[in-house]
Protein backbone atom coordinates (compact mmCIF):
# COMPACT_ATOMS: atom_id res chain seq x y z
CA UNK A 1 0.00 0.00 0.00
CA UNK A 2 1.26 3.10 -0.82
CA UNK A 3 2.37 5.88 1.62
CA UNK A 4 0.13 8.71 2.71
CA UNK A 5 1.96 11.18 0.67
CA UNK A 6 1.46 9.22 -2.43
CA UNK A 7 -1.44 11.63 -3.79
CA UNK A 8 0.61 14.69 -3.43
CA UNK A 9 1.09 15.29 -6.70
CA UNK A 10 4.65 17.33 -7.90
CA UNK A 11 5.65 18.45 -4.44
CA UNK A 12 8.49 16.67 -3.94
CA UNK A 13 10.18 19.02 -1.81
CA UNK A 14 7.15 19.76 0.43
CA UNK A 15 6.97 16.71 0.57
CA UNK A 16 11.22 16.14 1.41
CA UNK A 17 9.75 18.93 4.49
CA UNK A 18 6.46 16.56 5.94
CA UNK A 19 8.48 13.14 6.27
CA UNK A 20 11.06 15.15 8.42
CA UNK A 21 8.44 16.69 10.87
CA UNK A 22 6.18 13.94 11.17
CA UNK A 23 9.94 12.30 12.08
CA UNK A 24 10.78 15.05 14.35
CA UNK A 25 6.98 15.12 15.78
CA UNK A 26 7.11 11.37 16.83
CA UNK A 27 10.21 12.15 18.53
CA UNK A 28 8.66 14.60 20.46
CA UNK A 29 6.15 11.98 21.44
CA UNK A 30 9.27 10.06 22.72
CA UNK A 31 10.47 13.16 24.66
CA UNK A 32 7.48 13.92 26.05
CA UNK A 33 7.79 13.84 30.19
CA UNK A 34 5.36 11.82 31.82
CA UNK A 35 2.41 14.19 32.07
CA UNK A 36 2.65 14.58 28.72
CA UNK A 37 3.10 18.63 28.31
CA UNK A 38 5.56 18.77 26.17
CA UNK A 39 3.86 20.66 23.49
CA UNK A 40 5.08 20.49 19.79
CA UNK A 41 6.85 23.40 19.54
CA UNK A 42 9.33 22.38 22.47
CA UNK A 43 11.59 20.39 20.69
CA UNK A 44 13.19 21.10 17.32
CA UNK A 45 14.33 19.08 13.91
CA UNK A 46 11.33 20.47 12.01
CA UNK A 47 8.18 20.05 13.91
CA UNK A 48 6.48 23.10 14.90
CA UNK A 49 2.53 23.53 16.14
CA UNK A 50 0.84 25.97 13.20
CA UNK A 51 1.82 25.37 9.91
CA UNK A 52 0.37 27.04 6.59
CA UNK A 53 0.02 25.35 3.12
CA UNK A 54 -0.14 28.04 0.18
CA UNK A 55 -0.11 27.09 -3.56
CA UNK A 56 -2.45 27.83 -6.51
CA UNK A 57 -5.45 26.25 -6.70
CA UNK A 58 -5.65 22.59 -7.71
CA UNK A 59 -1.72 22.08 -6.42
CA UNK A 60 -3.42 20.01 -3.25
CA UNK A 61 -3.10 22.22 -0.22
CA UNK A 62 -5.78 20.21 1.34
CA UNK A 63 -3.93 16.72 0.25
CA UNK A 64 -0.65 18.01 1.81
CA UNK A 65 -2.49 18.87 5.34
CA UNK A 66 -4.58 15.75 5.52
CA UNK A 67 -1.46 13.73 4.48
CA UNK A 68 0.56 15.72 7.23
CA UNK A 69 -1.83 14.72 9.94
CA UNK A 70 -1.97 10.94 8.91
CA UNK A 71 1.63 11.30 9.32
CA UNK A 72 1.57 12.75 12.80
CA UNK A 73 -1.30 10.43 13.75
CA UNK A 74 0.74 7.04 12.27
CA UNK A 75 2.19 4.68 14.86
CA UNK A 76 5.49 5.13 13.27
CA UNK A 77 5.28 8.83 12.73
CA UNK A 78 6.36 7.63 8.99
CA UNK A 79 3.08 8.09 7.30
CA UNK A 80 3.15 4.33 6.22
CA UNK A 81 -0.76 4.18 4.77
CA UNK A 82 -0.94 0.82 6.82
CA UNK A 83 -1.74 1.99 10.69
CA UNK A 84 -5.15 3.14 11.85
CA UNK A 85 -4.06 6.56 12.89
CA UNK A 86 -3.49 6.95 8.56
CA UNK A 87 -6.20 4.91 7.69
CA UNK A 88 -8.68 6.77 9.95
CA UNK A 89 -7.38 10.02 9.52
CA UNK A 90 -7.45 10.14 5.55
CA UNK A 91 -11.01 8.42 5.77
CA UNK A 92 -11.82 11.50 7.79
CA UNK A 93 -13.10 9.33 11.05
CA UNK A 94 -9.54 10.37 13.47
CA UNK A 95 -11.24 11.07 16.38
CA UNK A 96 -8.67 13.69 17.29
CA UNK A 97 -8.46 15.34 13.53
CA UNK A 98 -11.01 17.99 13.59
CA UNK A 99 -11.17 19.28 9.35
CA UNK A 100 -12.76 22.43 8.72
CA UNK A 101 -14.20 23.04 5.26
CA UNK A 102 -16.31 26.18 4.54
CA UNK A 103 -19.61 25.45 3.13
CA UNK A 104 -20.19 29.27 2.72
CA UNK A 105 -18.74 32.25 1.77
CA UNK A 106 -17.00 32.55 4.99
CA UNK A 107 -15.86 31.12 8.20
CA UNK A 108 -17.41 32.79 11.34
CA UNK A 109 -15.84 33.42 14.50
CA UNK A 110 -19.02 31.48 16.50
CA UNK A 111 -17.39 28.20 14.54
CA UNK A 112 -13.91 29.13 15.11
CA UNK A 113 -14.22 29.49 19.14
CA UNK A 114 -16.04 26.04 19.20
CA UNK A 115 -13.40 24.06 17.09
CA UNK A 116 -10.62 25.78 19.19
CA UNK A 117 -12.29 25.04 22.63
CA UNK A 118 -12.42 21.24 21.17
CA UNK A 119 -8.80 21.50 20.05
CA UNK A 120 -7.90 22.15 23.81
CA UNK A 121 -8.90 18.78 25.20
CA UNK A 122 -5.93 15.88 25.08
CA UNK A 123 -5.78 13.76 22.35
CA UNK A 124 -7.57 10.41 23.05
CA UNK A 125 -5.02 8.51 20.97
CA UNK A 126 -1.95 10.09 22.96
CA UNK A 127 -0.67 11.53 19.42
CA UNK A 128 -1.56 14.69 18.57
CA UNK A 129 -5.30 16.87 18.20
CA UNK A 130 -5.19 18.28 14.81
CA UNK A 131 -6.94 20.89 13.69
CA UNK A 132 -7.29 21.15 9.57
CA UNK A 133 -8.73 24.47 8.37
CA UNK A 134 -9.16 24.45 4.64
CA UNK A 135 -9.45 27.74 2.73
CA UNK A 136 -8.29 29.82 5.64
CA UNK A 137 -8.18 32.94 3.43
CA UNK A 138 -12.21 32.79 4.20
CA UNK A 139 -12.01 33.68 7.85
CA UNK A 140 -13.37 36.44 8.82
CA UNK A 141 -11.81 39.10 11.01
CA UNK A 142 -13.15 37.99 14.28
CA UNK A 143 -12.97 33.95 13.24
CA UNK A 144 -9.11 34.90 12.40
CA UNK A 145 -8.62 36.54 16.38
CA UNK A 146 -10.27 33.65 18.11
CA UNK A 147 -7.59 31.31 16.18
CA UNK A 148 -4.86 33.70 16.50
CA UNK A 149 -5.12 33.55 20.50
CA UNK A 150 -4.85 29.58 19.93
CA UNK A 151 -2.13 29.96 17.76
CA UNK A 152 -0.14 32.32 19.93
CA UNK A 153 -0.59 29.94 23.04
CA UNK A 154 -1.43 26.56 21.81
CA UNK A 155 -2.53 24.12 23.92
CA UNK A 156 -0.17 21.09 24.58
CA UNK A 157 -0.21 18.33 21.48
CA UNK A 158 -2.38 20.54 19.74
CA UNK A 159 -1.30 21.26 15.26
CA UNK A 160 -3.28 23.87 13.69
CA UNK A 161 -2.78 23.22 9.54
CA UNK A 162 -3.99 25.68 7.68
CA UNK A 163 -4.64 25.88 3.69
CA UNK A 164 -4.73 29.20 1.86
CA UNK A 165 -3.63 30.63 -1.61
CA UNK A 166 -0.87 32.35 -0.34
CA UNK A 167 0.24 34.48 2.67
CA UNK A 168 -0.77 37.68 1.55
CA UNK A 169 -2.31 39.67 4.45
CA UNK A 170 -5.80 39.89 2.49
CA UNK A 171 -5.46 35.75 2.57
CA UNK A 172 -4.08 35.41 5.86
CA UNK A 173 -3.49 38.08 8.38
CA UNK A 174 0.24 38.62 9.10
CA UNK A 175 0.23 37.85 13.06
CA UNK A 176 -1.11 34.46 11.98
CA UNK A 177 1.10 34.02 9.16
CA UNK A 178 4.16 35.38 11.63
CA UNK A 179 3.45 31.77 14.35
CA UNK A 180 3.46 29.26 11.44
CA UNK A 181 5.88 27.75 9.97
CA UNK A 182 4.98 27.69 5.71
CA UNK A 183 4.73 24.71 3.06
CA UNK A 184 4.98 26.41 -0.54
CA UNK A 185 3.07 24.11 -3.27
CA UNK A 186 3.90 24.48 -6.50
CA UNK A 187 1.31 23.60 -10.01
CA UNK A 188 2.11 20.12 -10.78
CA UNK A 189 3.30 19.57 -14.36
CA UNK A 190 0.63 17.99 -16.23
CA UNK A 191 2.95 15.11 -16.77
CA UNK A 192 2.79 14.02 -13.45
CA UNK A 193 -0.82 14.77 -13.10
CA UNK A 194 -0.93 12.30 -15.97
CA UNK A 195 0.67 9.62 -14.16
CA UNK A 196 -1.36 9.86 -11.44
CA UNK A 197 -4.50 9.37 -13.15
CA UNK A 198 -3.04 6.50 -14.96
CA UNK A 199 -1.87 4.88 -11.63
CA UNK A 200 -4.77 5.35 -9.42
CA UNK A 201 -7.88 5.61 -11.54
CA UNK A 202 -6.51 3.57 -13.98
CA UNK A 203 -7.89 5.90 -17.13
CA UNK A 204 -6.30 5.52 -20.60
CA UNK A 205 -3.24 7.02 -20.70
CA UNK A 206 -4.14 9.20 -23.51
CA UNK A 207 -7.08 10.14 -21.97
CA UNK A 208 -5.23 11.08 -18.83
CA UNK A 209 -2.72 13.51 -20.55
CA UNK A 210 -5.42 15.62 -22.63
CA UNK A 211 -7.24 15.96 -19.22
CA UNK A 212 -4.45 16.65 -17.52
CA UNK A 213 -3.70 19.49 -19.43
CA UNK A 214 -6.94 20.38 -19.93
CA UNK A 215 -7.15 21.01 -15.69
CA UNK A 216 -3.87 23.15 -16.00
CA UNK A 217 -2.13 20.65 -13.45
CA UNK A 218 -5.58 20.96 -11.45
CA UNK A 219 -5.48 17.07 -10.34
CA UNK A 220 -9.68 17.56 -9.14
CA UNK A 221 -10.63 19.02 -12.28
CA UNK A 222 -8.55 16.21 -14.69
CA UNK A 223 -10.15 13.52 -12.80
CA UNK A 224 -13.36 15.47 -13.36
CA UNK A 225 -13.00 15.89 -17.38
CA UNK A 226 -11.12 12.22 -17.69
CA UNK A 227 -14.37 10.34 -15.96
CA UNK A 228 -17.59 12.73 -16.11
CA UNK A 229 -18.73 12.85 -19.49
CA UNK A 230 -21.24 16.11 -18.00
CA UNK A 231 -18.05 18.24 -16.96
CA UNK A 232 -16.93 17.46 -20.63
CA UNK A 233 -19.75 19.24 -21.96
CA UNK A 234 -19.83 21.71 -19.93
CA UNK A 235 -16.16 22.69 -21.13
CA UNK A 236 -16.78 22.34 -24.22
CA UNK A 237 -19.61 24.51 -23.90
CA UNK A 238 -17.80 27.11 -22.28
CA UNK A 239 -14.94 26.65 -25.25
CA UNK A 240 -17.33 27.52 -27.89
CA UNK A 241 -17.87 31.17 -26.13
CA UNK A 242 -15.36 33.03 -28.39
CA UNK A 243 -17.46 31.78 -31.81
CA UNK A 244 -20.30 33.57 -30.32
CA UNK A 245 -19.79 36.60 -29.26
CA UNK A 246 -20.71 38.64 -32.91
CA UNK A 247 -22.82 41.50 -31.27
CA UNK A 248 -23.99 42.79 -27.93
CA UNK A 249 -26.76 40.76 -28.09
CA UNK A 250 -24.48 37.55 -28.04
CA UNK A 251 -22.82 39.05 -25.66
CA UNK A 252 -25.69 39.59 -22.94
CA UNK A 253 -27.17 35.83 -24.04
CA UNK A 254 -23.16 34.09 -23.54
CA UNK A 255 -23.78 35.57 -20.32
CA UNK A 256 -26.81 34.62 -19.10
CA UNK A 257 -25.79 31.18 -20.53
CA UNK A 258 -22.66 30.92 -18.43
CA UNK A 259 -24.57 31.96 -15.48
CA UNK A 260 -27.48 29.38 -15.66
CA UNK A 261 -25.01 26.86 -16.34
CA UNK A 262 -23.08 27.44 -13.08
CA UNK A 263 -26.47 27.63 -11.47
CA UNK A 264 -27.86 24.58 -12.74
CA UNK A 265 -24.68 22.32 -11.69
CA UNK A 266 -24.31 24.03 -8.32
CA UNK A 267 -28.20 23.22 -7.40
CA UNK A 268 -27.81 19.79 -8.99
CA UNK A 269 -23.98 19.50 -6.40
CA UNK A 270 -26.00 20.48 -3.29
CA UNK A 271 -29.28 18.78 -3.48
CA UNK A 272 -28.42 15.37 -2.21
CA UNK A 273 -26.77 17.08 0.82
CA UNK A 274 -29.37 19.51 1.49
CA UNK A 275 -32.94 17.12 0.99
CA UNK A 276 -30.27 14.50 3.61
CA UNK A 277 -29.96 17.60 6.18
CA UNK A 278 -33.22 18.87 6.08
CA UNK A 279 -34.65 15.33 7.08
CA UNK A 280 -32.28 14.29 9.24
CA UNK A 281 -33.23 17.83 11.15
CA UNK A 282 -36.79 16.95 11.00
CA UNK A 283 -36.61 13.70 12.32
CA UNK A 284 -34.44 14.52 15.82
CA UNK A 285 -36.90 17.71 16.20
CA UNK A 286 -39.76 14.70 16.21
CA UNK A 287 -41.53 15.03 12.57
CA UNK A 288 -44.12 12.80 12.55
CA UNK A 289 -44.28 11.92 16.35
CA UNK A 290 -47.41 12.55 18.32
CA UNK A 291 -47.97 13.51 21.99
CA UNK A 292 -47.26 16.79 23.86
CA UNK A 293 -43.29 16.32 23.54
CA UNK A 294 -43.52 15.83 19.61
CA UNK A 295 -45.72 19.08 19.70
CA UNK A 296 -43.45 21.07 21.47
CA UNK A 297 -40.46 20.11 19.26
CA UNK A 298 -42.34 21.18 16.54
CA UNK A 299 -42.98 24.53 18.28
CA UNK A 300 -39.08 25.12 18.80
CA UNK A 301 -38.30 23.75 15.05
CA UNK A 302 -38.63 26.90 12.84
CA UNK A 303 -35.65 28.57 14.43
CA UNK A 304 -33.61 25.82 13.74
CA UNK A 305 -35.14 24.98 10.06
CA UNK A 306 -34.47 28.50 9.12
CA UNK A 307 -30.72 28.41 10.61
CA UNK A 308 -30.41 25.18 8.33
CA UNK A 309 -32.02 27.37 4.86
CA UNK A 310 -29.41 30.14 5.72
CA UNK A 311 -26.06 27.47 6.06
CA UNK A 312 -28.07 25.54 2.97
CA UNK A 313 -28.26 29.24 0.88
CA UNK A 314 -24.97 30.21 1.46
CA UNK A 315 -23.11 26.65 0.53
CA UNK A 316 -25.09 27.02 -2.66
CA UNK A 317 -23.81 30.39 -3.27
CA UNK A 318 -20.56 29.52 -3.12
CA UNK A 319 -20.98 26.06 -5.40
CA UNK A 320 -22.11 28.57 -7.86
CA UNK A 321 -19.27 30.60 -7.52
CA UNK A 322 -16.98 27.54 -7.37
CA UNK A 323 -18.57 26.48 -10.71
CA UNK A 324 -18.37 29.66 -12.49
CA UNK A 325 -14.73 30.03 -11.51
CA UNK A 326 -14.01 26.87 -13.31
CA UNK A 327 -15.63 27.81 -16.46
CA UNK A 328 -13.46 31.05 -16.24
CA UNK A 329 -10.52 29.09 -16.02
CA UNK A 330 -11.18 26.77 -18.99
CA UNK A 331 -11.98 30.11 -20.80
CA UNK A 332 -8.59 31.87 -19.61
CA UNK A 333 -6.75 28.74 -21.23
CA UNK A 334 -8.31 29.33 -24.21
CA UNK A 335 -7.40 32.97 -24.54
CA UNK A 336 -3.60 31.83 -23.31
CA UNK A 337 -3.78 29.47 -26.33
CA UNK A 338 -4.00 32.32 -28.82
CA UNK A 339 -1.85 35.00 -27.37
CA UNK A 340 0.86 31.90 -26.96
CA UNK A 341 0.08 30.92 -30.38
CA UNK A 342 0.34 34.94 -31.66
CA UNK A 343 3.79 35.18 -29.60
CA UNK A 344 4.81 31.80 -31.55
CA UNK A 345 5.96 30.51 -27.68
CA UNK A 346 7.58 27.28 -27.50
CA UNK A 347 4.68 26.03 -25.39
CA UNK A 348 2.06 23.16 -25.66
CA UNK A 349 -1.27 24.28 -25.67
CA UNK A 350 -4.07 24.08 -22.85
CA UNK A 351 -6.89 23.27 -25.18
CA UNK A 352 -5.38 21.04 -27.65
CA UNK A 353 -8.79 20.37 -29.00
CA UNK A 354 -9.88 24.25 -29.67
CA UNK A 355 -5.54 24.54 -30.91
CA UNK A 356 -7.04 25.33 -34.30
CA UNK A 357 -9.72 27.71 -32.97
CA UNK A 358 -7.34 29.74 -30.79
CA UNK A 359 -4.82 30.23 -33.60
CA UNK A 360 -7.47 31.63 -36.26
CA UNK A 361 -8.31 33.80 -32.81
CA UNK A 362 -4.69 34.97 -32.99
CA UNK A 363 -4.58 35.76 -36.43
CA UNK A 364 -7.58 38.19 -36.07
CA UNK A 365 -6.72 39.66 -32.16
CA UNK A 366 -2.99 39.55 -32.58
CA UNK A 367 -1.45 39.40 -29.70
CA UNK A 368 -2.55 42.73 -28.50
CA UNK A 369 -6.11 41.28 -28.58
CA UNK A 370 -5.39 38.28 -27.30
CA UNK A 371 -3.79 39.86 -24.21
CA UNK A 372 -6.74 42.05 -23.40
CA UNK A 373 -9.42 39.83 -23.77
CA UNK A 374 -7.17 36.95 -20.92
CA UNK A 375 -7.05 39.93 -19.32
CA UNK A 376 -11.09 40.34 -19.11
CA UNK A 377 -11.49 37.08 -17.91
CA UNK A 378 -8.93 37.31 -15.31
CA UNK A 379 -10.58 40.63 -14.04
CA UNK A 380 -13.81 39.25 -13.62
CA UNK A 381 -12.50 36.34 -12.09
CA UNK A 382 -11.15 38.61 -9.25
CA UNK A 383 -14.34 41.22 -9.12
CA UNK A 384 -16.24 37.69 -8.61
CA UNK A 385 -13.81 36.81 -5.80
CA UNK A 386 -14.44 40.32 -4.59
CA UNK A 387 -18.01 39.94 -4.58
CA UNK A 388 -19.65 41.64 -7.42
CA UNK A 389 -22.40 40.19 -8.18
CA UNK A 390 -21.59 37.15 -10.56
CA UNK A 391 -24.16 38.25 -13.61
CA UNK A 392 -22.66 42.03 -14.18
CA UNK A 393 -19.55 40.69 -13.72
CA UNK A 394 -20.03 38.44 -15.97
CA UNK A 395 -22.17 40.58 -18.74
CA UNK A 396 -19.20 42.64 -18.33
CA UNK A 397 -16.72 40.82 -19.33
CA UNK A 398 -18.81 39.36 -21.79
CA UNK A 399 -18.67 42.85 -24.01
CA UNK A 400 -14.96 43.05 -22.93
CA UNK A 401 -14.14 39.96 -24.86
CA UNK A 402 -16.25 40.94 -27.76
CA UNK A 403 -15.09 44.66 -28.14
CA UNK A 404 -11.43 43.56 -27.30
Amino acid sequence: MPDVFADLVGQDEAVDTLRHAAASAAAVLRAADPAGEERAGDVGGGMTHAWIFTGPPGSGRSVAARAFAAALQCRDGTGCGECAGCHTTLTGTHADVRLVVPEGLSIGVSEMRALVLRAASTPTGGRWQIVIIEDADRLTEAAGNALLKAVEEPPPRTVFLLCAPSTHPDDVSVTIRSRCRLVPLRQPPAAAVAEVLVRRDGIAPDVAAWAAAAAQGHVGRARRLARDPEARKRRDAVLAVPRRLTGVGAAFDAASALIEAAEAEAVASVAESDEAERAALQTALGAGGTGRGAAGAARGAAGQLKELERRQKSRATRAQRDALDRALVDLAGFYRDALTTALRAPVAPVHTDTAAVAAAGAQKWAAEGSLRRLEAVLECRSAIEANVKPRIAVEAMMLALWRG
